[in-house]
């Protein structure tokens, strides 16, 4: 397929998805293979604060890809990604000067605060409890690590 020289916009955020959803089922299955939960969040945020919405549709189809891969409500995370976005990592970088603490405090934020947002899902509609296992450390430190590279 050709493409004229005026539409400067470039393929490779629909490839990044359809990588994304192929890294998605493989993490479902090897444990090792972190989530990459944190670094959706880092995109969402990019693409609200830029208003960019071909980015902000391909992250969300992401986002309900991986709610369907392990069993989250659907909307959980584009709702809890909404309101983390708007009213809590303001205040994060707010209170905080260091860039490593903000990024540091996103990261636990998303994976713990996505768990505790769960939990109340679970009261509220009467679902079975959420449970956390201990590999979530060692995606926390892992995302942490990426994010300080990006």
């Amino acid at each position: 397929m050709q493409r004229s020289l005026s539409h400067k916009n470039s393929l490779t955020p629909l490839l990044y998805a359809a990588l994304f959803i192929i890294y998605t089922a493989l993490s479902g299955i090897y444990l090792f293979l972190p989530p990459f939960f944190a670094i959706l969040y880092v995109l969402f945020s990019k693409a609200l604060m830029q208003e960019d919405v071909i980015s902000l549709t391909l992250v969300s189809f992401c986002l309900l890809f991986f709610e369907a891969q392990n069993s989250y409500m659907l909307f959980s995370t584009i709702i809890y990604f909404s309101l983390i976005h708007k009213y809590v990592v303001p205040k994060i970088k707010q209170n905080f000067s260091c860039n490593l603490c903000v990024k540091f405090a996103i990261v636990l934020l998303v994976y713990i605060g996505f768990f505790l947002f769960n939990l109340l899902l679970a009261n509220i509609f009467l679902l079975p409890m959420p449970s956390i296992n201990y590999y979530v450390i060692y995606y926390i430190a892992v995302e942490f690590l990426i994010l300080n590279i990006l």
